[in-house]
């Protein structure tokens, strides 16, 4: 009796250890409830890998995880099919709620961005030279973010009312638009580097219009040609003699580049070729600047949603980390 009371008053003394705090990650990885779910839906592991399009192997691992993850059994498993535990079919209750919850946000949230289209018209020039060569880095960063581009040298096409934003050349004057500066317009001599190293006095100004000058037929008056560039350097246009002509500026440039001859390059639109050496400026610090530029513009009166504001800030980016010619 002596010895019973003296433990009984022990007892009394000693305090019931508290419930340790769980500690860790209380949720599990997604994958792990997205295999119990499809394993508990189909009752068979080997039918969950065809619906998720994984082995039979990485279904039974991810389970298994779960399974050790909470210390329950969550399936009993047959020969060739599993049925839910109790624990099971508590937990197949609530992670269906939730994952159908987050498939019908995930859902609207890819209809919105795909039904949200951003248009753009632009030049021809500037979609396949400035517009084209951006294009592949926006996609990586904007995925969901769809680009419709049309490209043409009709003012009229490219400011049509199903465009969200376009850009042009000219003074910054569209009556109904709101016009921002990308980049100014600075034209220079262009040439591939096999030609300027077997036409070694393209580095003269005063020998390019014994040369093969590319020439771009355009409808646009004001367009630069050879006879203005020249012209407008104080060199003689007498002896000029075109080796070619064409009907866009994206092709007279290709021209130059499979060395055709020397073409009028225009700053921003040629600067990714002259970077990575395609073309080259025989003449250096010889150039034209016009009072003209190009301009993105956008109508004030159109609907803006998120997509649009995206692409606008990003073609205003470019801009301003685009290189300066005096």
């Amino acid at each position: 009796m002596f010895l019973i009371a003296i433990i009984f008053r022990l007892g009394n003394r000693l305090q019931m250890p508290k419930k340790a705090p769980i500690t860790g990650k209380v949720l599990p990885p997604l994958d792990y409830l997205l295999a119990f779910e499809a394993a508990a839906k189909a009752q068979s592991f080997a039918k969950a890998s065809k619906v998720l399009n994984i082995s039979e192997t990485a279904i039974s691992r991810k389970v298994r995880l779960l399974e050790q993850h909470y210390d329950v059994p969550l399936f009993v498993r047959g020969h060739r099919s599993v049925s839910l535990t109790q624990q099971g079919a508590i937990l197949l209750a609530t992670v269906e709620k939730s994952l159908d919850l987050m498939r019908d946000v995930s859902r609207d949230m890819l209809a919105k961005h795909q039904a949200n289209t951003v248009s753009i018209s632009a030049t021809n020039s500037v979609a396949s030279l400035w517009l084209m060569p951006q294009l592949r880095k926006f996609n990586k960063s904007n995925g969901r973010i769809r680009i419709s581009l049309v490209s043409s040298d009709s003012d009229a096409e490219c400011l049509s009312d199903s465009m969200d934003l376009t850009i042009l050349r000219g003074d910054g004057d569209w009556p109904g638009y709101d016009a921002q500066l990308l980049f100014g317009e600075t034209v220079f001599p262009v040439c591939s580097p096999e030609y300027l190293k077997n036409n070694p006095t393209v580095t003269s100004l005063t020998a390019l219009p014994e040369l093969d000058l590319i020439e771009v037929t355009s409808s646009h008056a004001e367009w630069m040609t050879w006879h203005t560039w020249l012209n407008g350097n104080d060199v003689s246009t007498s002896l000029m003699e075109r080796a070619v002509a064409f009907n866009t500026y994206p092709l007279s440039i290709q021209a130059a580049v499979d060395g055709l001859g020397v073409v009028l390059g225009w700053a921003h639109l040629v600067d990714p070729l002259l970077e990575r050496g395609a073309l080259v400026r025989p003449i250096q610090d010889v150039s034209v600047r016009t009072q003209s530029g190009y301009y993105l513009l956008k109508n004030p009166t159109q609907k803006v949603f998120p997509e649009l504001r995206i692409v606008e800030d990003w073609l205003l980016g470019l801009s301003a980390v685009r290189k300066r010619y005096a």
